[in-house]
């Protein structure tokens, strides 16, 4: 691995700092959660976006949520064709090893993943049409819902509503993998899609009832 370098000194400075406080102060807890193994209530699915910051939103400790995050929050529909799938592996093990009482989808206001889609399917960002584009190749997930908001009257307004449409198509397609259906049906697992305005603070929830999204 000739092309791996030393970490940058402000990271490892950071490291130091971190193992002289934070671990220092909770030696036990760390040792507690090294020897027994995690055992989360909450699986999150978020973006990559460096601005998500779930465990700060949440006020969560080591140990509590299982995170996995990937460009624009999309979960996959279920394909079990012998390929290489991250996300829907840590589903997966979310619900099957570690079983999760909770999957919580978070997507998040001026995401550039769904900007990405946006322009793509209205035709502004040939070059995520190429076949060579991951990121074009995984924002195709998102195509249903840019179908349910095009004909909004403006930009601004279809950008947002499709931010929350990445989290309504994760949220059906969870429901396409068969152990997460059983486990929502038997009652031992719950989904909930959740929408963060960076700027403001805000968070709102889906409500199915009303299918809308409703401020926390």
């Amino acid at each position: 691995m000739q092309h791996a370098k030393p970490l940058p000194s402000y990271l490892v400075q950071r490291i130091h700092g971190w193992k002289a406080t934070t671990f220092s102060e909770n030696k036990s807890w760390y040792k507690r959660l090294a020897d027994e193994g995690q055992r989360p209530r909450a699986m999150v699915i978020s973006c990559c976006d460096s601005r998500v910051h779930v465990t700060s939103i949440f006020g969560a400790d080591q140990g509590e949520f299982f995170i996995h995050r990937n460009i624009a929050n999309l979960v996959p529909p279920y394909e079990p064709d012998g390929n290489q799938h991250g996300t829907s592996a840590a589903v997966e093990y979310a619900v099957t090893a570690l079983k999760v009482a909770h999957i919580v989808i978070m997507g998040h206001s001026n995401c550039g993943g769904v900007q990405g889609c946006l322009d793509m399917c209205s035709g502004h960002a040939p070059e995520l049409e190429e076949k060579s584009s991951f990121v074009g190749r995984w924002m195709d997930l998102l195509r249903p819902g840019y179908e349910r908001v095009k004909d909004l009257p403006d930009y601004d307004q279809q950008r947002r509503a499709l931010e929350k449409e990445a989290v309504l198509v994760s949220l059906e397609n969870l429901m396409t993998f068969p152990f997460v259906e059983a486990a929502v049906n038997s009652g031992d697992l719950t989904l909930h899609g959740l929408w963060n305005d960076i700027g403001e603070g805000g968070v709102e929830q889906y409500v199915p009832a009303d299918k809308s999204f409703k401020t926390v």
